[in-house]
């Protein structure tokens, strides 16, 4: 309690006797509306205590009189979640690329689910978007191997390219150089002939011997033209758009070393739903397929 006869001259406010270096404190008392929030703010604590789980315990905590729970609300928001998309999944599985286009809702839901699923399982080879890189084909374009169409893909997702299913697609460019097939003076010449029907400068001469070679060697799976094959997935030859590149040093690489790419299946890790929506994505989003 502060001393009545002790009044601060200055303040006319009575003073609590403490002093410091000739400094007394004032006995200045909180305001009243302050008390009161404060009042109110520990029966508010009393209270959602007892109502709602909050207190800490050696082997959980107290669940309260209401018994909420946030991690209960979540599992039934999930679980309507899941419901809600349980019914756009089964119209997905077996469902034509006209079918899903004609249909605004499905279309929207296939399109949303096959991007998110396309970030998780696909963009760590093809890239953002499908942009691809050396290696991995660019889904973006109309350049497919395999075929481009929605059933295609689907295929392709389904049972990958030289995966371990029995329903997978194989092929494979032999390594000439390496088994010895081709001497080194005839893969040079194939180089040339390769660069010549793709458009690109070479030399004449040995562009017309690796002709020959490339009869003999090449046609049974880039077609006689070198326009590739979908049966074997044997690529064009006459473009400019390759998979691994196309310059010279590049072309005589894969001759001598040959190509074995793979695309792994994903029919035991994704649902047929989940597969039919990455595969209306890349078709009808990413702007790839045919």
């Amino acid at each position: 309690m502060s001393d009545s006869k002790n009044i601060d001259e200055h303040t006319g406010t009575a003073t609590t006797s403490h002093e410091w270096d000739e400094i007394e404190e004032l006995d200045t008392p909180m305001p009243k509306w302050w008390i009161g929030i404060f009042y109110i703010c520990i029966a508010w604590a009393v209270g959602y205590a007892i109502l709602m789980p909050a207190i800490p315990l050696l082997n959980g905590y107290s669940k309260g009189v209401f018994g909420f729970s946030d991690r209960a609300r979540v599992a039934v928001a999930v679980e309507k979640m899941h419901a809600e998309r349980l019914v756009n999944s089964e119209k997905l599985v077996g469902a034509s690329i006209g079918t899903i286009q004609n249909d605004s809702d499905l279309l929207r839901f296939a399109t949303e689910q096959g991007k998110a699923l396309f970030g998780d399982n696909c963009e760590t080879c093809h890239g953002r978007r499908g942009q691809g890189v050396p290696g991995y084909p660019n889904l973006n374009d109309d350049i497919w191997i395999w075929g481009g169409s929605f059933d295609d893909i689907k295929q392709t997702i389904n049972y990958g390219i030289r995966a371990e299913h029995d329903e997978t697609r194989f092929g494979s460019m032999a390594a000439f150089g390496r088994y010895e097939l081709l001497e080194p003076g005839q893969i040079d010449d194939l180089v040339q002939h390769v660069l010549r029907i793709s458009g690109q400068q070479s030399d004449a001469a040995a562009a017309a011997r690796g002709a020959n070679l490339f009869a003999e060697n090449c046609t049974s799976c880039h077609g006689d033209t070198g326009k590739g094959t979908r049966e074997n997935g044997a690529p064009n030859l006459t473009d400019t758009d390759w998979l691994y590149g196309g310059t010279a040093a590049i072309i005589r690489e894969t001759i001598f070393n040959g190509r074995e790419g793979l695309m792994p299946n994903w029919d035991t890790r994704l649902s047929a739903s989940q597969i039919a929506a990455i595969s209306v994505y890349v078709h009808s989003d990413l702007g790839g397929g045919e």
